[in-house]
């Protein structure tokens, strides 16, 4: 008769929490136990480090990295934790609050699978684990990257251009949108869009969308003479089955890679092949900003009431002016305007527009920390927070264009 004690099967640890102290996490702790029941761990940063070379390793399929502002002076071993996890084929999760886009980026790139904000949104832990449990899913090299376009197409698309008179004044997140809801503003005969993000060394309409930045773009900018529609088809992404988007390159490129020639080719098959055409820009006037602008059916120059945005407006529309270019085609955007009740506020968005001898035609409220949050997940406003008083607004802005661009039809 053995006189050892039976033993009880523990259950294998698939995967683990990895923070500098989880009970910071109280709905991180919740969501793991739900989707995994007692086949978690938790480490802190230096032991995960140790622990990955341990045997008990060797059933570990994931890690989820919690993070938030204080652990952002611990970037390089974040990232260090990063690479020892996809060294071993662990899966990467990295659960972040109120870290800077900066951070978060360099983690993403080191190779963190998902990303998932915290406080988490309900059942997105589990979904993003399932997700990762089954495999990866196709790249788009693997599928097709976009619609196949009709050669001799000529829709004549109306162009409109968001352009950021200072950084942070929310251009891409309005050129998103306002192509989402461009897109969707017909349920029963959708018009087609294109979004294109022209901002070759920042361009965040990949990020923003949740799109993979390919080389493919690149080979296509750099041979608009010998393009045609299959080359161009080929650059697009289709998200979600209803927008087509050009994103920015793979690698920062300087702006004046492209030339005025390959903007007009390039603004001229979209127009040709799709209803809508919408333009995000860098910030800065390159040598081809008079070619988008001549293009144009509406340019929106987004800006702020900050004294910065007034000193670039007036020098933007002065550059403009001095070269004779049509600024008549300028609707100047009040991102983050001020409350019907701020009247203090509102006199001196007056006060901007009168000094600065140009018409505020579009005032946009402050969409909060759900901008920011549908950004982070590469998804349009309309899809996180429907209701949210910014989407709401570009909600409008794109039906009023949408029936302008009807009566004219109609008139013709």
């Amino acid at each position: 008769m053995s006189s050892s004690m039976p033993q009880i099967d523990a259950p294998q640890i698939i995967a683990c929490t990895v923070s500098r102290d989880v009970q910071n996490f109280d709905l991180l702790i919740e969501d793991m136990e739900s989707a995994l029941g007692e086949a978690w761990g938790d480490l802190g940063f230096s032991e995960s480090l140790a622990f990955f070379s341990q045997p008990e390793a060797a059933t570990l399929e994931l890690i989820a990295l919690a993070l938030d502002s204080e652990d952002e002076e611990n970037l390089p071993m974040m990232s260090e934790i990063i690479s020892q996890a996809k060294s071993r084929h662990i899966k990467v999760i990295l659960i972040a609050e109120d870290m800077s886009p900066a951070s978060l980026h360099s983690l993403l790139r080191q190779g963190a699978d998902e990303f998932v904000p915290y406080p988490l949104p309900e059942g997105e832990l589990a979904a993003t684990i399932e997700r990762l449990r089954a495999g990866p899913e196709p790249t788009a090299e693997h599928i097709e990257a976009g619609p196949k376009l009709k050669p001799g197409a000529d829709k004549d698309g109306a162009v409109i251009v968001v352009h950021g008179l200072a950084g942070g004044t929310g251009a891409t997140s309005m050129a998103v949108n306002l192509a989402w809801e461009l897109a969707t503003s017909d349920k029963k005969n959708p018009p087609k869009v294109c979004l294109l993000d022209f901002d070759l060394q920042f361009g965040a309409v990949a990020t923003y969308l949740d799109l993979p930045r390919r080389e493919v773009v690149y080979d296509m900018l750099i041979e608009t003479d010998e393009m045609d529609e299959e080359s161009f088809g080929q650059a697009l992404l289709t998200y979600e089955d209803t927008l087509q988007v050009l994103t920015a390159p793979a690698d920062m490129l300087p702006l004046d890679l492209i030339t005025s020639e390959d903007v007009t080719r390039i603004l001229d098959m979209a127009r040709n092949q799709f209803d809508y055409v919408v333009v995000d820009m860098p910030s800065t006037l390159v040598q081809w900003t008079e070619t988008v602008l001549s293009n144009a059916h509406v340019y929106f120059a987004m800006l702020e009431l900050d004294m910065r945005c007034a000193q670039n407006a007036l020098r933007f529309k002065r550059a403009l002016q001095s070269e004779e270019l049509p600024v008549e085609k300028l609707r100047y955007v009040m991102n983050r305007a001020p409350k019907f009740t701020d009247l203090n506020a509102k006199a001196r968005v007056k006060r901007m527009a009168e000094s600065l001898g140009i018409s505020i035609d579009v005032q946009l409220p402050d969409g909060g920390k759900q901008v920011t949050q549908a950004n982070d997940h590469g998804l349009p406003l309309a899809n996180t927070a429907a209701k949210n008083p910014l989407r709401r607004e570009i909600a409008k802005l794109a039906s009023s264009i949408h029936d302008l661009k009807a009566d004219e039809a109609k008139a013709a």
